[in-house]
């Protein structure tokens, strides 16, 4: 039998939605064919069936399907309609389900099952623990879960594939990331949601909540404003700060291309990357390949090519870029970019690569199309185009990161995230991945214990 345990479905039919259906089916032979091939016209790859209802001429049963989106799932409903004997009683969303009341809750570590309990936990007990801090300071860290504790902070303005959708909005997002926190390296995360796009207002919030925290974890800010806090909060605070989108997709993409480069015979110092993208995640990535040895680096955005000179649509950060990219001042079109590299990295918009581009590169390319949910090229295309290796955004997932670079941090009481850090990371996940393989498993909880003692080892190698 075929263990199924790490299968994504979404992932293994590129859908986004589960919704299942609960069908009344008339009892008679053929009739759930008619539906089966009703779901295989729609597109729709079906899940679990099961028997949930027994009526005179019917049975209820309930499908899992996975779809693309809920114009697909309207088709589907539409079709089905034409089928005589079978009805749709009720539409259930899965993703909506799961999320309901939400994905995280606070519990106590302490059981409370007496009068003792109670007054060792609260009043009068704990004022003797008030009076430890007060006169020690530092033992906050021993005496509280600051020592375990994050503050996931945004103002949802880059959400995800959807924007600037604001920060109650991007909450099941933020919550989602506490509840990975949780579950695989035990450190509880708190949303915290910042209704302002001022940075500096930004800035100074986090900074008065800052004191009930271990560290902050930036998400979902839009560049070039995300550079700027993430700046700032670092010159203004003594606890780790990290932005995942940056820093976390920048540690998980090395260590894809570690291995991805090893399976390709090529040496990282001889390597050119052409990579389109330059916000967030493209400036992060540029910064880590350049510590790590890639050769060189050519960053498009959406005027093309950074180079030395360039002026319109520059910052601070795209002019960092030019200083330490682009080795030969390349300024041709995106499809000219492509000539002769080794490695495309897309963090951009979906479908902006073409196989000819992809046929241009040199031998035995390696792909990465990262834009979510859908890349600037399918691994398909990329493949039957020459790549030796192809890896979209849910191949390369920046959860395999955060949490054990998290709890590394926390762990060696690190003041900062540096970028040996991410590089000890990175190098660690290389290594566990299996034979073959560009990452491990991001299920393995081992995985992120032993990311976490190798970022916890490079920091305390840096006090050293």
């Amino acid at each position: 039998m075929v263990d199924m345990t790490g299968t994504s479905w979404q992932q293994r039919y590129c859908a986004s939605q589960i919704f299942t259906l609960r069908c009344r089916i008339t009892d008679k032979p053929g009739m759930f064919a008619k539906l089966s091939d009703c779901l295989g016209r729609a597109g729709a790859y079906m899940g679990e069936i099961n028997l949930v209802g027994l009526e005179n001429e019917h049975k209820i049963r309930d499908v899992t399907v996975y779809l693309a989106d809920r114009k697909q799932l309207d088709k589907l409903l539409e079709m089905v309609k034409s089928i005589d004997g079978t009805d749709i009683i009720s539409v259930t969303d899965e993703i909506l389900e799961i999320h309901r009341r939400g994905s995280i809750e606070v519990v106590s570590r302490v059981p409370i099952e007496n009068l003792t309990d109670l007054r060792m936990l609260y009043t009068p007990g704990v004022a003797a623990v008030c009076e430890e801090v007060k006169n020690n300071p530092a033992m906050a860290w021993e005496m509280t879960g600051i020592c375990d504790r994050v503050a996931i902070a945004t103002n949802g303005t880059a959400v995800l594939g959807l924007g600037n959708i604001g920060p109650v909005a991007s909450l099941p997002v933020m919550e989602g990331k506490a509840a990975i926190l949780a579950e695989f390296v035990g450190i509880s995360g708190f949303p915290v949601l910042i209704d302002t796009e001022d940075i500096d207002i930004f800035v100074e919030t986090v900074v008065r909540i800052a004191s009930g925290f271990g560290a902050i974890q930036l998400e979902d800010i839009a560049a070039p404003d995300c550079f700027e806090i993430e700046e700032k909060l670092r010159a203004k605070l003594n606890i780790p700060v990290f932005h995942d989108d940056q820093h976390g997709t920048a540690t998980v993409v090395l260590a894809a291309l570690i291995n991805a480069i090893e399976q390709t015979n090529k040496n990282p110092r001889h390597c050119s990357v052409v990579m389109l993208g330059a916000g967030a995640a493209g400036f992060a990535i540029s910064q880590i390949l350049l510590e790590f040895g890639i050769g060189d680096i050519v960053l498009y955005d959406s005027k093309g090519a950074i180079y030395r000179g360039r002026s319109k649509n520059m910052n601070p950060y795209k002019q960092q870029l030019a200083k330490v990219t682009n080795k030969n001042n390349e300024k041709g079109s995106l499809s000219e970019g492509f000539i002769g590299k080794d490695i495309f990295i897309g963090v951009s918009r979906p479908n902006m690569v073409s196989k000819e581009m992809v046929a241009s590169m040199a031998k035995d390319p390696v792909v990465l199309p990262l834009s979510n949910p859908v890349g600037e090229i399918s691994k398909e295309e990329a493949i039957e185009a020459g790549a030796a290796i192809a890896a979209d955004g849910r191949d390369i997932n920046n959860a395999l990161a955060y949490p054990g670079i998290f709890r590394g941090a926390l762990d060696a009481r690190a003041t900062q995230i540096t970028l040996a850090m991410q590089l000890a990371a990175a190098e660690e996940l290389a290594g566990l991945a299996p034979a073959n393989a560009l990452l491990p498993d991001i299920l393995e909880r081992a995985v992120h214990e032993k990311v976490a003692q190798a970022v916890a080892a490079a920091w305390e190698g840096q006090k050293a």
